[in-house]
């Protein structure tokens, strides 16, 4: 099982402190939502082209693994939908859930109606079942909870019953009832195995992988194939589940860093795996509305280019 959330809050939670970093992490850590908000609004987020119809999306989406399955509790949905706010606000667009994430989707379609920002949102989910019929149910109560006719991006959800639910995505698709289809995973080991089936089948539009400074085996062969294929590529597990901030516990940023606009670790993970040019956007996951605003700094130009990269790559493992 992956560590709980409360763990990864805790750990993130150090460095919202300004522990072990620099004065300038400390104090755009603590800038209130409002002005922060505000200077993101003046600056664009990066954007890339989703290679099968050129559609512009923004560097950094949200993921919902945990932090959005919160019912109906009010208390519990009000930094939610700061969270949400937040992303729109800084022009980001996709916000990715699933089945497996318990009431994630239901909480993402009420907070997008509420704030009634359906048509600036990217909606993703995913199928998690087996069995054609099954998998059609659950991906209309998807599209139910989501409170949409149309969901943006459906994807196979750790590869399950594969073949049996890619066939069903491309009728929904031809039906207007989806825009795009994918394949996901959440473990490097099954990289191998995204590689095969991109290879294999030629209309998949989007692969949702783990990568980070960490984890970087999709650098080798599934990052290079994507570009190769036009296929858009979803970051997950950007932050080894909050393993990085806790590595980097007590350590100050290189001070280079700020080269690239870097004001805290998580804008050091997260331009790292932008500046590789395969990745479409990445979905880190979060229900703290600091974080929000952090992650989405890191949207911001100047991305690191190739020399930039393999000097964080080398900086972080001398650590």
């Amino acid at each position: 099982m992956r560590p709980s959330s409360s763990s990864r809050r805790l750990s993130r939670a150090f460095f919202l402190r300004g522990l072990g970093a620099t004065a300038l992490v400390a104090a755009s850590r603590a800038a209130p939502a409002a002005s922060h908000g505000d200077a993101m609004s003046k600056s664009a987020m990066i954007t890339r082209p989703i290679p099968r119809s050129g559609e512009a999306m923004p560097v950094i989406g949200l993921g919902t693994w945990q932090t959005f399955d919160v019912g109906g509790d009010a208390k519990a949905r009000q930094p939610l939908r700061q969270v949400v706010q937040l992303l729109i606000d800084a022009g980001g667009r996709m916000i990715d859930s699933s089945p497996m994430y318990g009431r994630a989707e239901g909480v993402t379609g009420d907070l997008v109606a509420e704030l009634g920002v359906r048509q600036k949102v990217f909606l993703a989910t995913k199928v998690w079942t087996s069995g054609k019929e099954r998998g059609i149910e659950q991906m209309r109560r998807s599209a139910a909870l989501f409170r949409s006719d149309v969901v943006d991006l459906m994807q196979i959800h750790n590869l399950v019953d594969g073949q049996t639910q890619l066939a069903s995505l491309r009728q929904m698709k031809a039906q207007g009832r989806l825009r795009y289809l994918g394949i996901t995973h959440y473990t490097e080991s099954a990289l191998p195995e995204l590689a095969r089936i991109i290879e294999s089948e030629r209309d998949i539009d989007f692969v949702q992988l783990p990568y980070s400074i960490e984890s970087r085996a999709a650098e080798t062969r599934l990052l290079p194939l994507a570009q190769a294929r036009g296929v858009a590529v979803i970051v997950n597990r950007p932050f080894e589940e909050g393993g990085l901030f806790r590595r980097a516990k007590g350590r100050a940023l290189p001070e280079w860093s700020a080269e690239i606009g870097c004001t805290s670790w998580a804008q050091f993970f997260l331009k790292y795996i932008a500046g590789h040019p395969a990745i479409t956007c990445i979905i880190p996951a979060t229900s703290d509305p600091r974080h929000m605003q952090d992650d989405l700094a890191a949207g911001l130009a100047p991305l690191p280019d190739e020399r930039q990269r393999r000097r964080m790559r080398e900086a972080w493992d001398a650590a």
